[in-house]
């Protein structure tokens, strides 16, 4: 599992966004290509849409949990309620470890930046942030979570 936690952070340091690179270094677990991996999870980078919500690592988790517990029918309330609570147990480990779930508070930012336009990933850009850390925090946690369920 540590070589799919530095996958993450890879693809991370290659201009993925913080979702799509937990979801990407774990694909293949759920026979998705990387290619699907990417684009499902494409519009949840920099806290949702870049709108600093909920942490796009964390996103790419709550991603993850679907795609192991997800309920595929509607009225399948023990499926959701199991998918709940996992996302609830994976949360918490994210706030616990990083002190927030939110994105705009994880980058020290008072208020959202208001544009959709993503930056150029520089040097700069990664010295600023956080972000490699949480992908790493959030791919981590969720290899943890395979290893107790086998």
């Amino acid at each position: 599992m540590e070589e799919r936690i530095e996958r993450a952070v890879s693809l991370f340091k290659e201009g993925y966004n913080c979702a799509q690179s937990v979801v990407a270094a774990f694909a293949d677990m759920y026979g998705l290509t990387e290619e699907q991996a990417l684009k499902m999870s494409a519009s949840f980078g920099g806290g949702i849409g870049r709108m600093r919500l909920t942490c796009g690592a964390a996103c790419g988790m709550f991603i993850l949990a679907g795609l192991e517990t997800g309920a595929t029918h509607g009225d399948d309330r023990e499926g959701k309620s199991a998918n709940y609570q996992l996302v609830q147990q994976l949360a918490e480990a994210f706030k616990h470890r990083n002190g927030s779930l939110t994105c705009a508070e994880l980058l020290g930012l008072k208020q959202p930046e208001g544009t959709p336009q993503a930056e150029a990933r520089t040097d700069q850009y990664y010295a600023k942030r956080p972000c490699s850390k949480m992908v790493e925090e959030a791919a981590r946690i969720w290899a943890e979570y395979k290893a107790t369920i086998g």
